[in-house]
């Protein structure tokens, strides 16, 4: 159990996290909230070292993976840096890398009835102008509520104050994101309840993975 109350607010460095063993030889993770043994629902970051695999395997609740460095492979393809890999509820499959790779992954979170797999190749898709100068969104998946995009913000950026329903988690991939509340480099992730309020800003630049809408409106 590890930052399982979703009405609080989160911050992990994951850079300082340690690396745990995963059922897989060559495959190491470190673990950013979790809620339950080796079926859990859970985001890490997830390092395969070259010639890693998993066996095949069922994500009854769905599975979403950033490529942070190297690259994943499974059965239906390979995924580079900056890949982004929505596996639906109930699909199974059975991933490896060659000459190892890094990953952000969230396992168990999605809504049983989004049956959509999606693979987007961030570094060739088209970006989109964000609600203020300065902001760049790639959107990456969405159901009902719930939305999963990467936002570029150009430095000097500001962003408005604003509410979160259904809450908002984020991973800083690159640069420094900012708020209110404090400073948040690459390999940061936070996460803010239902119905928190901030105002988000970067000096010097970044990139960001975020996801709205997910959360239980009370624990």
């Amino acid at each position: 159990m590890l930052n399982t109350n979703f009405s609080e607010r989160a911050v992990v460095n994951t850079l300082t996290a340690p690396w745990q063993a995963s059922p897989a030889a060559l495959v190491q993770r470190r673990l950013i909230e979790r809620d339950g043994g080796e079926v859990a629902r859970a985001t890490s970051i997830v390092r395969y070292d070259a010639g890693a695999r998993f066996q095949s395997h069922l994500h009854d609740l769905g599975e979403e993976i950033l490529v942070l460095e190297g690259q994943l492979s499974d059965a239906q393809g390979d995924y580079g840096p900056g890949a982004y890999i929505k596996n639906p509820p109930g699909s199974s499959h059975a991933p490896f890398s060659e000459n190892g790779c890094t990953l952000l992954v969230k396992l168990r979170h999605l809504d049983p009835n989004d049956q959509e797999r999606v693979v987007v190749d961030t570094a060739r898709a088209t970006w989109f102008p964000g609600m203020v100068a300065g902001l760049s969104v790639l959107p990456l998946s969405s159901f009902e509520g719930q939305h999963t995009a990467l936002v570029r913000w150009a430095p000097g950026t500001f962003f408005s104050p604003h509410r979160h329903h259904g809450g908002e988690e984020i991973y800083v991939v690159d640069g420094v994101f900012e708020d209110e509340k404090g400073r948040y480099p690459a390999g940061t992730w936070i996460r803010s309840p239902h119905l928190s309020q901030h105002q988000p800003f970067s000096r010097e630049g970044c990139l960001i993975f975020v996801k709205t809408g997910h959360l239980p409106a009370a624990q």
